[in-house]
């Protein structure tokens, strides 16, 4: 299908082609008719994105912030790669669409294949010719509403939403500042509800505009005396509330807003401008400030923007959805009109012109329509190039790179992997682990072979595919399952998914590597282990399951192992951890999405633990600290002791309280009159006996063992050897993480009891 796109890093704009989205359970397929070009917001956003290093370094001060952080504790090789891997993103244009619904998830109420609706969302409502948009970011359109207008809602929204939080009452009298399409849309909404509504804008034939349609009066900045002709208007007071709909990098809409308000006003911005507020003028009139945020409540909220819950409506009467739907009713009755408002009309292939005109300035543009005549074929079968030979045909939802021949010859798990040939991957999930970290580990390792990629949308599967020369990308996880060319499966996708993933990709015959952890319960972790117990055969080894636990095969971990050759007595070792925080709505505290950081991230220092002391827990308390503020997570600030079988001890710091801009990691081990200590993964000393033997320096950047976990694994599969790591031990591990979290119910130490397979 056909998807407006744009590199963030190069500020490339192009039409791509990518596969469809594939449908989740809370979410429905449309079949897009029309999109619409918020011109704004888009255009703010195409400036950006083509400014140099320096220039987006320039107009995100917050981020270059972050960046330096990460260079005083990573080091420069590891900040540059994670910068470079967040700009190197393609980033889908578009966040308000209409079309037909053509599939609906199973979890999904209150719409069937081929309702007419209209969606919001950016990443969501992209100009796509197939959109998956989630439940809650979906409303029908009335019959008597085009698809065109329909394709207004997310604008219509974010007035309708900007408009509530100003608190309006009967009478009053309100001045909307900027007259794009945020602005025009917001004057008929105030006067259809009855308003006195003043417009101003930079642009005289918008004023003009906004007159004919519902603006009582107006001026043109610039031009007019706008204050004076405000207070005139009202009788010498000013407007109960000012709404600003501008788009500038100054601050003179907040101080123009601030001149036209009355004492004890409201300002509302919804609109982007600078927001450095002039203390004097906003102490003497003691006026409101705020900033609305987009369609209304539920937008950032994960379970919400995921279609997953609701608000009640007797709690939360207007949230984004809800918004929504209400202006569509608007456009039903005629109280708002969006005719006047499109200036042009493209189909999508000409899409990429629409963007240079409306970036070109010569043409006065309010709103673009782009619409989509084609109707994807989603019956027809594409050849993926295996010729006659019986294997698998592709879907459109699976696009094929040309050139691309197969490069290893076909052959299961229970085979080797010559080790004059390649190691062919496919990836599932390319998220900014993959771009960041372990795509570029793989590159120059010789023998592995990035083969396929499969994404849930496709969009960064396309960019990745043509990035790392891959032979194609997919929506369809089955394809990569069942490509016979493929040898290892790298599961790269939220925590929730892992154990499903790897239980197909066992049974597929594949050998896998799923990155932490192997699974989020005991439920999961059983049926990984009777199926990997049940893959013995007379006639075959068992495919390869590694776990990303990378540290283990860190530079400073290897040191530390060399100097603890010998010693045989227990061993005490403290990992602390200093995180950083992280909000709580973000997936990783999901239940079922992330599992928590206890399972999710201190599982790898757990498996550290075990490679120090070359043994297993046998026994884990773990204690968190207990603060009846929100912004202090539980699962985020603990300590967790392991009892091991050797009799060592171990001890893990696991804490989002500390400052992210302080060293990540630090490790001290003791044993046998010795002391070890790695700093960051960056340095590594082992004091015994009086003297010190030192690993890295100041300049040596962060090396967390990704590169020589990828290089353990290739070598293994082509020399067919075993993977250094046992999967009785990433068993151990993870049932390791659940001892800690029933621990931390319990407030009693637990067992931990049976092993791997």
């Amino acid at each position: 299908m056909k998807q407006v796109i744009q590199n963030y890093n190069t500020g490339e704009l192009i039409l791509a082609e990518v596969p469809a989205p594939s449908l989740g359970n809370n979410s429905l397929l449309i079949r897009t008719e029309t999109s619409l070009v918020s011109v704004g917001t888009e255009r703010y956003m195409l400036d950006l994105a083509k400014k140099s290093l320096i220039g987006k370094a320039l107009a995100r001060p917050d981020l270059v912030k972050q960046v330096i952080n990460k260079v005083q504790t990573e080091g420069l090789g590891e900040a540059w790669r994670q910068s470079k891997g967040r700009l190197d993103t393609p980033v889908p244009l578009g966040y308000s669409a209409a079309g037909v619904v053509t599939a609906v998830g199973n979890s999904v109420t209150g719409f069937a294949v081929g309702d007419r609706v209209a969606c919001a969302g950016s990443g969501i409502a992209s100009h796509a010719e197939i959109l998956r948009v989630p439940q809650t970011l979906a409303v029908k359109i009335p019959d008597n509403v085009g698809f065109e207008a329909a394709s207004f809602v997310a604008l219509g929204g974010i007035a309708m939403h900007a408009i509530r939080m100003a608190k309006l009452t009967f009478g009053e009298r309100v001045v909307v500042l900027g007259l794009g399409l945020l602005g025009q849309l917001a004057v008929q909404i105030l006067n259809s509800a009855g308003y006195w509504v003043f417009g101003a804008d930079v642009v005289p034939s918008k004023v003009k505009m906004a007159l004919e349609h519902g603006a009582h009066d107006g001026a043109t900045i610039g031009q007019d005396d706008v204050v004076s002709a405000v207070r005139t208007l009202t009788g010498g007071h000013g407007a109960d509330a000012v709404i600003i709909f501008a788009s500038s990098k100054s601050n003179d809409p907040i101080e123009l807003a601030a001149g036209l308000a009355r004492e004890r006003g409201r300002i509302v911005v919804p609109g982007l401008v600078g927001l450095d507020i002039p203390r004097k003028v906003f102490y003497e009139k003691e006026l409101d400030f705020l900033v609305s945020r987009a369609w209304g409540p539920g937008m950032y909220d994960p379970a919400y923007e995921a279609g997953k819950v609701d608000y009640p409506l007797s709690f939360v009467r207007w949230t984004a959805q809800r918004n929504m739907a209400h202006f569509l009713e608007m456009l039903s009755d005629g109280k708002v009109t969006v005719e006047h408002l499109i200036t042009y009309r493209f189909p999508i292939d000409r899409a990429v012109e629409a963007y240079k005109m409306i970036l070109n300035g010569k043409e006065p543009v309010i709103g673009v329509i782009l619409t989509y005549p084609g109707k994807p074929d989603f019956s027809r079968r594409v050849d993926l190039g295996h010729g006659d030979n019986g294997s698998p045909q592709r879907t459109p939802r699976t696009q094929r790179l040309p050139e691309k021949t197969p490069q290893s010859s076909a052959r299961s798990a229970s085979s080797a992997v010559n080790k004059d040939s390649v190691v062919s991957i496919g990836l599932i999930g390319a998220g900014l682990f993959a771009k960041g970290t372990l795509l570029p580990a793989l590159k120059g390792i010789e023998g592995a072979k990035p083969w396929a990629v499969a994404t849930s949308t496709g969009l960064s599967g396309e960019h990745i595919a043509k990035k790392y020369s891959l032979a194609y990308y997919t929506t369809d996880v089955k394809e990569i399952l069942e490509d016979p060319e493929i040898d290892l499966v790298m599961i790269l996708t939220r925590h929730g998914s892992h154990a499903s993933l790897v239980c197909e990709a066992l049974r597929s015959g594949k050998h896998v590597y799923v990155e932490k952890p192997l699974c989020l319960n005991e439920k999961q972790l059983d049926e990984i282990v009777n199926l990997y117990s049940s893959l013995f055969t007379s006639h075959s080894s068992r495919p390869y399951l590694v776990v990303g636990f990378n540290r283990r095969f860190a530079p400073t971990t290897q040191f530390l192992l060399k100097h603890l050759q010998g010693i045989a007595t227990p061993k005490i070792v403290t990992v602390r951890a200093n995180v950083g925080y992280i909000p709580p709505e973000v997936w990783v505290h999901d239940p079922e999405q992330g599992g928590g950081n206890i399972i999710g991230e201190a599982c790898h220092f757990v498996d550290l633990i075990q490679t120090l002391t070359q043994s297993h827990p046998i026994s884990v308390y773990a204690s968190a600290v207990r603060s009846e503020s929100e912004a202090v997570i539980p699962d985020d600030n603990m300590v967790i002791t392991l009892t091991m079988a050797d009799g060592s001890v171990g001890n893990i710091v696991y804490t989002a309280l500390g400052d992210k801009a302080y060293q990540r990691e630090r490790v001290e081990l003791f044993a046998g009159g010795g002391v070890g200590v790695i700093e960051n993964f960056k340095t590594a000393l082992w004091s015994q006996g009086g003297q010190r033997k030192k690993m890295g320096n100041i300049l040596t950047g962060v090396d967390r063992g990704y590169q020589a976990e990828m290089q353990a694994l290739i070598g293994s599969l082509r020399e067919d050897r075993p993977f250094p790591v046992s999967f009785d031990s990433y068993v151990a591990t993870t049932k390791a993480t659940f001892a800690a979290m029933e621990s931390l119910r319990t407030g009693q130490p637990v067992n931990i009891h049976g092993g791997g397979c």
